[in-house]
């Protein structure tokens, strides 16, 4: 991964604590929100959308129940990094994870949880789960164990 100076490392505490939040959230009825289709994704190859990378990996299941499980799931070895919402610079930080599929398919997810509206809501914004252009590469797991 470039040097980038929106992304960060956090410490491994916050990240379990991080996951630990996520899960609780989407096991208390948190909004999964999958971004199926987006406008950065009109210039990329298909094999490297979200959408076609959902339908390959849970062909017969509901996106948001496929998309729910898995995140369920995340481990703090996936963790990648943080990384700034330079678009919606006052939205909370995105976090990158790294899961291979199938023993060889290496996939993208950026996720943020905020809570929304006037009852704080808990919504999980999935923006990317798709496979990965380049292929990860062990350094790039600050806490995967070896």
């Amino acid at each position: 991964m470039t040097e980038n100076i929106n992304a960060r490392i956090e410490c491994e505490i916050d990240v379990k604590a991080y996951i630990q939040n996520l899960k609780y959230a989407i096991n208390n009825g948190a909004r999964i929100n999958f971004q199926a289709e987006r406008r950065v994704d009109d210039d990329r190859d298909v094999r490297y959308t979200n959408l076609y990378t959902v339908e390959k990996l849970f062909p017969n299941e509901n996106p948001i129940n496929a998309l729910k499980k898995e995140l369920l799931t995340l481990s703090v070895e996936e963790y990648l990094r943080t990384v700034k919402d330079l678009r919606f610079p006052e939205r909370s930080e995105m976090r990158e994870f790294g899961r291979v599929y199938n023993g060889n398919e290496d996939v993208y997810i950026k996720i943020r949880v905020e809570l929304l509206g006037q009852y704080g809501e808990t919504t999980t914004f999935v923006m990317s789960f798709h496979f990965a252009e380049r292929a990860f590469s062990p350094e790039m797991f600050p806490y995967k164990k070896q």
